[in-house]
């Protein structure tokens, strides 16, 4: 029986403070990692005051050496090899590859939704196998949603299904997802057995066979349609009541004035989209220039504020014009109106509109914005932007094509781009075949292998150097760094194999088919609610003693956190992929559970019964 200790009970009191702040999300999940990282740091000098006031018997040691084992989430191997894979990941995508499959698959798939549907499952998960599957739904999304554009397909049918077809992908191979490459890191340094690059393919072809029959048929009833298809983006945003022109008479007191004066600054809600002079029409920045008698303004605004801003300003309605998108889209011969999606790591994130200075920043003008299902048309300005927002941007061409190059956004519409290293392609493609090769022969490890190939990405051109860090989710890897000293916490307190005690007693009642599969239920219900990382980061050191004081097979408990943690399928929040399309399919909160609840119970039966069947549960002979 494991004594409770003051060393447990701290490190309990910081987990449970770390979960509400993972779950909650006050600040970005990477701030909370750190946070915990430095007060784990605090506890041993704490400690040492309060036994030198006589207040505490002995000093809480949580690290050993002290401070290095806290810091070690800066030099594990995980942490540099998930920062690689960035770049790897990066190095493809600026070839344009992924973009040209793309275009071929939009050829045959048609109006036909089971086509559509099949071919992003079949193009996303094998994909999100070999680099990381995050990116892999941004590059792929704006496909996607063109697929559905061009068959008449609601986005709702086939945007969830890329986010789950992503998370199943990336059990394919060791570097699928982070998840994996952490969870590697943590068997090899507690069982001394580390992940092959394809130790559970053959289990990840299983779940993943499972998971596409799943969202072709029982996924593709219960996904609901929350957008209508649609050939115009003002009527998916519902926004007939808000987008009007109106003309300046000769007697109007605008006349003179500069537009940012007399039609910005002002406390109307309302936002100029485009002025049509002689003819012509001018798309931002329309601050500097001068009003005239006979200019015609698009105005996104509401019908009071329409109402009063007609009055005292002296502008009239012009009669029989529609503003739609073919109306937005006159500006220029590119695209003019796009929707945008907020970016995990955006600098925008916890911003408002105004506080950003979204307008004079980017010269676009955000017409809507959708959360979920929840649509936003007017007072805008000082809503705080999270993660997965879909914003409706209209602006210049190159103003839309800067977004689209901008790691903050995701634009959610396939942009005509001309800086695509085509020619690159097979030496991308290459560099990433030989990483894997190395790392699957054991020739190097997969760290250096991946590093080597991050570093081959920049020698051959594929990447300029100052992309490097671009391409890196420098969130995900101060999470991982934050993180990984609670799990070292964990063990050097004996917290782990007190939880495992608890664990323990179910196999009273249980067999170890069925422990392993209280494993994976409770893994996926807390990945749900926090970051994956985090949860294989709490799960595996008490995986790894419940194994071992049951006599069980460690490797196989390892690997049913690591599934579990991979697969988080019933909330928008517990993946980042489900975030990213939140907003571009309208979806509620509910419809995650609603389509998500089925696939999790049914991956849990199968992963459990196919890690006792291919690994066995108990160890080794």
């Amino acid at each position: 029986m494991v004594a409770i200790t003051p060393s447990i009970v701290v490190v309990f009191a910081i987990i449970l403070l770390a979960l509400v702040f993972f779950a909650t999300e006050p600040v970005p999940v990477d701030i909370t990692a750190l946070g915990v990282m430095v007060t784990l740091m605090l506890v041993q000098p704490a400690s040492e005051w309060l036994v030198s006031a006589n207040l505490l018997a002995e000093p809480i040691m949580l690290f050993d050496p002290y401070p290095r084992q806290a810091l070690s989430g800066f030099a594990s191997t995980a942490t540099l090899t998930v920062l690689a894979m960035f770049i790897l990941s990066e190095g493809v995508q600026r070839t344009g590859v992924v973009q040209l499959l793309g275009a071929k698959i939009s050829s045959f798939t048609g109006n036909s939704e089971s086509r559509q549907l099949g071919a992003t499952i079949g193009v996303v998960a094998p994909i999100s196998g070999f680099i990381n599957n995050t990116a892999a739904v941004a590059i792929l999304l704006p496909m996607v949603s063109d697929l559905a554009e061009r068959g008449g397909t609601s986005p709702s049918k086939l945007l969830l299904p890329l986010s789950y077809a992503s998370m199943f992908g990336g059990t394919l191979t060791l570097i699928g997802t982070s998840t994996n490459i952490l969870a590697s890191d943590l068997s090899g340094r507690l069982i001394n057995r580390p992940f092959t690059m394809f130790e559970f393919t053959e289990l990840g072809l299983i779940v993943s066979v499972v998971g596409t029959v799943y969202l072709l048929t029982v996924g593709r009833w219960l996904t609901p349609e929350r957008i209508k298809p649609r050939r115009d983006l003002t009527e998916e945003f519902e926004m007939s009541d808000y987008l009007t022109e109106v003309t300046v008479r000769s007697d109007s007191p605008l006349i003179g004035q500069r537009v940012q004066r007399a039609l910005v600054e002002t406390e109307f809600d309302v936002d100029l989209i485009q002025l049509i002079r002689d003819g012509q029409v001018f798309l931002e920045p329309l601050g500097p220039k001068e009003i005239q008698a006979g200019d015609v303004f698009a105005l996104r605004t509401d019908r009071d504020t329409l109402v009063e801003l007609l009055d005292v300003e002296g502008l009239d309605i012009v009669p029989n014009v529609t503003v739609d998108e073919a109306e937005l889209e006159a500006g220029e011969a590119g695209q003019n109106l796009v929707e945008i999606v907020v970016a995990p790591g955006s600098s925008l994130i916890g911003e408002s509109l105004a506080s950003a200075s979204f307008r004079q920043r980017y010269n676009a003008t955000v017409l809507a914005l959708r959360r979920g299902e929840e649509l936003i048309r007017r007072r805008m300005d000082n809503i705080s932007l999270r993660v997965g927002d879909t914003l409706l941007i209209q602006g210049a061409t190159d103003s839309i094509e800067r977004l689209d190059n901008n790691r903050d956004f995701i634009v959610a519409q396939e942009i005509e781009r001309h800086d695509y290293r085509e020619e690159k392609i097979p030496v991308a493609l290459g560099i990433v075949l030989l990483v894997v090769a190395l790392a699957a022969l054991n020739i190097v490890p997969i760290v250096v292998s991946a590093l080597a190939g991050a570093l081959a990405m920049v020698v051959t051109k594929c990447l300029r150097p100052p992309e490097l860090y671009d391409a890196v989710q420098w969130d995900v890897i101060f999470l991982l760094a934050g993180v990984i000293p609670l799990g070292i916490a964990m063990e050097n307190s004996a917290a782990a194999a007190l939880l495992a005690e608890f664990v323990v007693m179910t196999g009273d009642f249980l067999s170890l088919v069925g422990v392993l599969a209280v494993f994976y239920l409770v893994t996926a219900l807390l990945t749900n609610v926090i970051s994956n990382n985090a949860s294989v980061v709490l799960m595996i050191p008490v995986a790894v003693d419940t194994a071992e004081t049951l006599g069980a097979n460690t490797f196989a408990f390892i690997l049913a956190v690591t599934f579990a943690a991979s697969t988080a399928f019933m909330t928008p929040v517990g993946y980042q992929t489900n975030l990213f399309v939140y907003g571009p399919g309208g979806y509620r909160f509910t419809d995650y559970l609603r389509v998500g609840a089925p696939l999790q119970l049914l991956f849990a039966a199968v992963t459990t019964v196919g890690i006792a069947a291919l690994w066995g549960v108990t160890p080794p002979a």
